[in-house]
C-alpha cells in the first residue's frame, strides 16, 4: 500500500471533521496511528533545543500524529500515585548525558530543581535539552542511554517536593 502527501493530507483533513479519536493504519512498509483528545500525562517536558531555532508547538486542531516502523513503546510498570511522570514529548534517541564519557545530567537520587536539564533527545541530529517542570527527586530513570524512545514514553519518575 502506497500513501502519497496528498492522500495524507485528505485523510487528516477528513479524521478532523469526524469525531474518531484513535485511527491506525499499516502497510507493507509503513504504520500510521493518528490520536487526539486523549488525557494528558502528569508531567510533560518542555522542549528545549540546543539549537538557536525556535520550536512553535503544532496547532491544537490537527491531531497528533505517530508515524514509526517499530512497534509500540512498552507498558511501564504501575505507576506510583506518588511520582510524577516525565514523558517524551517527541520521537528520538535518549541520552543521559551531554556526551560520551561524560556525567549523567540526572542519577537515582538526584535533587532536581525547576529547569534544570535532566536529558537530551536526538531527533534528526538535533540534540534537544530536555528541562524538569518540577522541583522533587529522581526515584525512577526508566530508558537506558541511547535508547530510542516514542512520543509520550515514560523516561523518569520524580518524587515532587
Amino acid at each position: 500500500m502506497q500513501l502519497d502527501h496528498d492522500q495524507l493530507h485528505s485523510l487528516l483533513a477528513a479524521l478532523v471533521e469526524s469525531d474518531i479519536q484513535e485511527f491506525r493504519l499499516e502497510g507493507d512498509d509503513f504504520r500510521l496511528e493518528v490520536r487526539r483528545n486523549l488525557p494528558v500525562t502528569a508531567v510533560a517536558a518542555p522542549l528545549m533545543p540546543v539549537a538557536s531555532a525556535p520550536v512553535a508547538p503544532p496547532p491544537s486542531d490537527v491531531p497528533a500524529v505517530v508515524d514509526a516502523t517499530s512497534s509500540s513503546p512498552p507498558p511501564a510498570a504501575g505507576s506510583r500515585s506518588d511520582l510524577l511522570e516525565v514523558t517524551a514529548p517527541m520521537v528520538g534517541t535518549f541520552y543521559r548525558a551531554p556526551a560520551p564519557g561524560e556525567p549523567s545530567f540526572v542519577e537515582i537520587g538526584t535533587r532536581i530543581a525547576v529547569g534544570q536539564t535532566i536529558c537530551i533527545l536526538e531527533a534528526m541530529k538535533l540534540m534537544n535539552e530536555l528541562e524538569s517542570e518540577m522541583a522533587g527527586e529522581v526515584v525512577e530513570i526508566l530508558v537506558d542511554n541511547g535508547t530510542p524512545v516514542e512520543f509520550g514514553q515514560v523516561l523518569m519518575r520524580v518524587k515532587a517536593g
